[in-house]
């Protein structure tokens, strides 16, 4: 790997990269160096810089990543603390760069950057977007695809088929290549949430793009651990659901409301339970009912609702108090101004009760989004 230059030769610098290659990563370290040595054998002639954009990885990817950096003035390493996602890592990435063509490929090695040189040409060559595609033909995805995997692709594949402008063979994916100059006109639009971001600039660039789909054949994860799991579909449901709405609606609020109605849930079946037991009066049953819930609620935002924010060791126990305080309120002020409703003839009880209801919802979620799982 060639030594940095003496920045005091102009001779001697480095050329302006043409092509920046974003990886996000969390908890790839093992996997640095050789992404780095792939994409110096893949893009031979072409003046690159890679960026890793680490998620604050326990396992010490971003120093791994500088050890490099202090060798080759072409890689960087962009350490978040206090903020986690695909998306939003990629378009971090983006903003880092000067270059005027972007690339985006995964940390795991998984996608196969030999085929980098094929999506240059196609942008190049007139393309807006060159996408790695497991489903052109040519490609192939079994072998670096569990079961499970397969079907939350597949799934997603279908979905966003209903809704895309362009039709895409693998929407889906995480390896495209495009200008910087339309990424950051798209960007104000983006939800910036979730892991696929592909279908989020997609769906979000207001018009049909002109898409050239490369084939690739999907690798097995040699080091690490996929971070692909159901909670990421539904990301995915929320964000199809965000920009079929037109973005009204936000789609963590949904949500939330979604996480509160399997809170109703727990409770009625908890309070059921307590009510078959001799001495537990409704009282005592409603409180406990109410906290199983309240605990529920929180775990399932927690890993859902709030995954890009998680909460864990400390921060977990202080954002548990936060939210059984903030729920405590907003149940009073449920009862409060279902009451007054009643009490003025304004409303029955039905929808007396739904008003405070829908009150609670809007309280909590203000309440949790604020204080308990707000941005670091």
């Amino acid at each position: 790997m060639p030594a940095a230059t003496h920045p005091a030769d102009p001779a001697a610098r480095p050329l302006p990269a043409e092509l920046t290659v974003i990886i996000p990563c969390f908890n790839e370290a093992a996997n640095v160096a050789p992404m780095v040595e792939r994409l110096e054998a893949a893009l031979r002639g072409v003046a690159w810089e890679a960026v890793f954009v680490d998620d604050n990885s326990p396992d010490g990817t971003a120093e791994r990543v500088r050890e490099i950096a202090a060798r080759d003035p072409r890689v960087r390493a962009l350490r978040r603390v206090g903020r986690r996602g695909l998306a939003s890592a990629v378009t971090e990435g983006a903003l880092s760069s000067s270059a005027p063509l972007i690339a985006v490929i995964d940390g795991d090695l998984q996608h196969d950057e030999t085929i980098l040189p094929a999506m240059l040409e196609a942008v190049r060559g007139g393309a807006e977007v060159a996408v790695g595609s497991r489903h052109a033909e040519g490609g192939e995805a079994a072998t670096g695809f569990s079961a499970g995997r397969a079907r939350v692709s597949g799934l997603g594949a279908r979905l966003s088929a209903m809704l895309l402008p362009t039709p895409v063979g693998d929407p889906m994916s995480g390896f495209f290549l495009m200008r910087r100059e339309l990424f950051e006109a798209i960007l104000p639009r983006l939800s910036n949430r979730g892991f696929k971001i592909l279908v989020d600039l997609l769906l979000s660039a207001g018009r049909p793009l002109r898409v050239a789909e490369v084939p690739y054949r999907f690798r097995p994860r040699l080091a690490g651990e996929s971070k692909l799991d159901a909670t990421v579909l539904l990301e995915f449901l929320g964000l199809l659901m965000d920009k079929s709405l037109g973005g009204w609606l936000p789609w963590r609020f949904v949500a939330f409301a979604g996480v509160g109605a399997v809170g109703i849930l727990v409770h009625l079946a908890v309070l059921g339970l307590l009510s078959g037991i001799p001495g537990i009066g409704f009282a005592a049953a409603q409180w406990t009912a109410t906290f199983v819930a309240m605990t529920v609620n929180f775990l399932l935002n927690n890993r859902i609702t709030y995954r890009d924010l998680r909460l864990r060791g400390a921060r977990l126990a202080r954002g548990l108090l936060l939210f059984y305080l903030g729920c405590g309120i907003g149940a009073a002020a449920n009862v409060g101004v279902a009451g007054l409703l009643l009490q003025e003839g304004v409303a029955g009880w039905g929808l007396a009760g739904a008003a405070g209801a829908l009150l609670t919802v809007v309280w909590n979620y203000a309440i949790s989004s604020t204080l308990v799982w707000r941005s670091r």
